[in-house]
């Protein structure tokens, strides 16, 4: 088992060491849960009263909190406790799973694709005409990549991932379990009778960036022209529906179960939270925020905060709702 010293700790995270424990250190835990071998970390005051009961001998904290180390604990400061944590979970980390063979004897591939150096291939995974997949891509069992598409170099694609014909995927990606990538687009207008509903063609594609993260059972439809495009370093939560046509910026983030209808667009940096709503046709401009369980149904302009059904500014959402929490308190 792993385990590390107080101080081999704070080598690698550079922080403030306060106190001194001898205990080994085996791997994190939360403050509650957290036995004598374990490091915790504390982001908030709000946490700052539990750790005079915690089990765990070491804490990482943030430097503006006011906390003692105790008898054979120790604390470490730095200026930010999340991203200080996520170097700890990254050294106690454990390693993703083996393959007995790099291209294992079940998977089809056809004889046109190209495979750069040091790919993984799993068991049952099927790879169509023209694929070309970078350096050391990694496909999990059970991936189907269609006809023409390129993934860049070390992207990892886990099991049930489905990515259509001529998506064009970036490098160090992760798809995890069942995303769909290039679906049809959801396109119907009524036909001509009134008696029925005429299926439009969807015949783009999806363009991902690179170093883009896309969750559990998330969708990205192809977009019915040109194509959908999700750019650098999106971060997509698990059950997040992205459109036909839709565009992202940079660097976005959506929560789960947010959703974006057809042809939205996101500038860079855009906070979209867990089960919000975006109209088609709307764009929301870089660096702005949309609220958790908010339905956007106008542009949003560029650092602006909204919150709300539909969506306003959240300040003048927030003075509504309190305005109608004193109307009922009458």
């Amino acid at each position: 088992m792993t385990s590390y010293t107080i101080q081999e700790i704070n080598d690698i995270l550079k922080g403030e060491l306060i106190g001194h424990t001898d205990v080994l250190i085996e791997g994190p835990e939360q403050l509650q849960n957290a036995k004598n071998n374990h490091i915790t970390f504390i982001g908030s005051s709000k946490y700052v009263k539990q750790w005079a009961t915690s089990q765990a001998c070491a804490a990482i904290v943030n430097d503006n909190l006011t906390v003692e180390p105790g008898a054979n604990k120790a604390l470490i400061k730095v200026p930010n406790a999340d991203l200080a944590m996520a170097k700890i979970l990254e050294l106690f980390s454990p390693p993703a799973p083996e393959f007995e063979n790099d291209i294992h004897p079940t998977a089809v591939i056809h004889e046109t694709v190209s495979i750069g150096s040091d790919c993984k291939i799993g068991p049952n995974c099927y790879i169509g005409p023209n694929v070309v997949l970078g350096d050391g891509v990694t496909l999990y069992p059970n991936v189907c990549v269609f006809d023409e598409t390129i993934i860049g170099d070390y992207t990892t694609v886990w099991s049930g991932t489905i990515i259509r014909e001529r998506c064009i995927i970036g490098s160090h990606c992760i798809f995890h379990t069942n995303v769909s990538i290039g679906a049809d687009g959801f396109g119907y207008r009524p036909s001509d009778d009134g008696r029925g509903l005429v299926k439009i063609p969807q015949i783009g594609n999806v363009i991902i960036g690179h170093y883009v993260e896309i969750g559990a059972n998330s969708c990205v439809d192809r977009a019915k022209y040109s194509a959908t495009i999700i750019g650098d370093g999106c971060k997509i939560d698990n059950l997040v529906q992205i459109a036909h046509n839709s565009v992202l910026g940079r660097f976005c983030i959506m929560a789960g179960h947010s959703g974006l209808a057809g042809s939205v667009t996101l500038g860079d940096g855009v906070i979209i939270g867990g089960s919000a709503s975006i109209k088609d046709h709307t764009t929301i401009h870089s660096g702005a925020t949309v609220g958790a369980g908010s339905g956007v149904m106008n542009d949003v302009e560029a650092g602006k905060t909204v919150l709300g059904y539909p969506a306003q500014d959240s300040r003048e959402m927030l003075k509504q709702w309190v305005a109608i929490r004193r109307m009922t308190k009458k």
